[in-house]
């Protein structure tokens, strides 16, 4: 088969297409990936065909950046500003990808890629969608934190709160998808379903590329939805076969007690403001030896010289060092949160935007996490926190619960094998 798996966004967003692009050629098929260029040394080297997809991600514009992840108006930012501008240029590129030099079988598309069910209801071609967080369901019976209104998740169990939010989501953003029903009329397309809550599922089939352990089916979840389990890769992006750490790493793990990770992902990171220099401060404070991911922005450096307890690099894969962790300190991003739980590590988040905020309130109610806000992220504040969490061992426990339920869970393989289901089924239903 001959699949073509697309998105726009971050590595987090884009790690769990490259696993399943992986386990797709070891079947036999030919998959195709159509992202955005920045990604090209991270795929190319595996030997996945590539084709780029408009708009580009210059992860040095953190002005960008810093404007997506406003708590207030991040999301219309980054659907208004980044990717609706250009949302012609994205359905000619997914276009050409999808039937040159061959017609694709199957299109797997993330929720970021708008112009995605566009493409597949002009060329017939069978396509499958793909959520990362139960926040993309938008459920009134398990409703979400809304970035804005996060007061409004403390009255999530009162009756109707759940529908209110629904009905206050669409009222807000019902004017965003006005580019996107202009491109459907040049296309000759009718009006269709709701882009950012309904038409971005497809209704053959949803893969919801996340654990049990971070949220189960609901009653109002769109139909043919199948919950994998994670989707697992996180390779360095300059050596994408290798899942190592630094040797300076290595020799400071194995040189004392394990470390506190601090860390904000691969998107927050560019919009770190003083969070490494409260964290090295906070480390201090707290009397624990600690690790600090700072990406390759060099304003994230800590002024002045750090004790020998405290270490520094750009980057290290999360699957090696989190298991030799105490505790990770992070943004909520649910890749992050997934290589937490799968390494069995207690976690004390500081919540951005988006799904990050629903993501932290359910580890919270795990009992695998703390909440702080980024307004409260001080010194003084994160070392009581990290203090406070390391002398309780249920937080620990806990973790290791979750890790152990993960265990029995085989995203990639699960998603692969719907994948190929959905191709016979839909081969048989056209024979």
């Amino acid at each position: 088969m001959r699949i073509v798996l697309s998105n726009i966004g971050t590595f987090g967003d884009i790690n769990p297409l490259v696993a399943i692009a992986l386990e797709l050629k070891r079947r036999g098929h030919t998959p195709v990936m159509a992202l955005p260029a920045v990604y090209i040394p991270k795929v190319v080297p595996l030997g996945i065909e590539f084709h780029p997809l408009r708009p580009d991600i210059d992860p040095t514009n953190t002005l960008l950046v810093e404007m997506v992840y406003d708590v207030n108006k991040g999301t219309e930012t980054g659907l208004r500003k980044f990717l609706f501008p250009v949302l012609r240029e994205t359905y000619a590129d997914l276009l050409d990808a999808a039937t040159r030099p061959a017609r694709a079988d199957l299109l797997l598309l993330g929720e970021l890629n708008y112009a995605g069910p566009l493409v597949a209801e002009v060329t017939g071609i069978p396509w499958a969608s793909y959520v990362l967080a139960p926040f993309s369901f938008f459920s009134a019976y398990d409703p979400p934190v809304l970035p804005p209104y996060p007061r409004l998740a403390r009255a999530d169990k009162l009756i109707g709160m759940g529908r209110a939010m629904r009905r206050l989501a669409r009222f807000v953003t019902r004017k965003w998808p006005e580019p996107i029903y202009a491109l459907r009329r040049e296309l000759g397309l009718p009006m269709g379903a709701n882009p950012i809550f309904d038409a971005k599922h497809s209704p053959a089939l949803v893969l919801a590329l996340f654990s049990r352990v971070l949220g189960v089916e609901q009653k109002d979840w769109p139909p043919n939805v199948l919950i994998t389990g994670f989707c697992f890769y996180d390779a360095d992006p300059l050596s994408p076969h290798a899942i190592a750490l630094p040797d300076h790493l290595e020799r400071f793990l194995a040189a004392g007690e394990p470390p506190v990770v601090f860390t904000l992902g691969s998107a927050a990171v560019l919009a770190a403001g003083d969070f490494y220099e409260q964290s090295a401060r906070a480390a201090q404070r707290a009397g624990v030896r600690a690790v600090l991911l700072i990406g390759n922005d060099p304003r994230n450096r800590p002024q002045g010289r750090l004790p020998d307890s405290i270490c520094v690099a750009e980057y290290a894969p999360y699957s090696a060092l989190f298991p030799r962790a105490s505790l990770v300190v992070h943004q909520g991003g649910v890749g992050t949160t997934a290589q937490c739980l799968r390494a069995g590590r207690p976690m004390l988040i500081m919540p951005y935007s988006h799904d990050q905020p629903d993501n932290a309130r359910r580890m919270k109610r795990l009992g695998v996490a703390r909440v702080i806000q980024r307004a409260s992220y001080k010194p003084a504040r994160v070392a009581r926190q990290i203090r406070a969490m390391l002398a309780h061992p249920e937080y620990e426990q806990n973790a290791q619960t979750a890790a152990q339920a993960m265990a029995r869970e085989a995203g990639v393989n699960a998603a692969c094998d719907a994948l190929e289901q959905q191709v016979r089924d839909t081969a048989e239903k056209d024979a």
